[in-house]
């Protein structure tokens, strides 16, 4: 029986041993991929600072919200306090502030412009100008994903902040 312990003991050993060779984290298979995680991506290297491109990659534009909600959370605090230093920093920019909602039981067009209202008093409140903004609530109209799971319909709720060069529908 002791044995029969032991030839597990030392199959076990080597399963391991085979195992963890596999999992090898070197670039022998691969030896024309740089082993640099900062290299510039191909096609963004031209993005001017100041522009729409820059607003979208840098900043981020979705303020998000939890479900039934208009508040305003620390995370969503965090996106647009960079969108208020930002916007101060580039007064050229008006901003439509678009609201979506995919709430069951909540009236999406209200709770949607409640939520665009709320990331337009905290960036009134932050310094920008409310004369560069306007805000419209849109409910269920252009869903990010249309599905029953509530992970997926966490996408939904959310306001986009879109630079302008002028003011159009509201």
């Amino acid at each position: 029986m002791n044995r029969m312990i032991e030839n597990t003991r030392r199959l076990l050993a080597a399963s391991l041993l085979v195992l963890a060779a596999s999992c090898s984290t070197s670039n022998t298979l691969a030896p024309s991929t740089p082993d640099i995680t900062n290299t510039e991506v191909a096609g963004f290297q031209n993005v001017q600072p100041g522009s729409e491109e820059d607003f979208i990659l840098n900043v981020g534009r979705r303020t998000y919200f939890t479900q039934g909600s208009a508040a305003l959370d620390s995370v969503a605090k965090a996106t647009l306090d960079t969108q208020i230093a930002w916007l101060a920093k580039h007064p050229r920019w008006l901003l439509k502030l678009q609201g979506f909602a995919d709430d069951p039981g909540a009236s999406e067009t209200a709770l949607s412009q409640q939520r665009a209202d709320a990331v337009m008093d905290y960036l009134a409140a932050g310094g920008i100008d409310r004369n560069r903004m306007w805000a419209k609530g849109y409910g269920k109209d252009r869903l990010v994903r249309d599905c029953p799971d509530t992970a997926c319909r966490s996408q939904n709720r959310r306001v986009v902040s879109n630079l302008r060069d002028e003011r159009d529908e509201p």
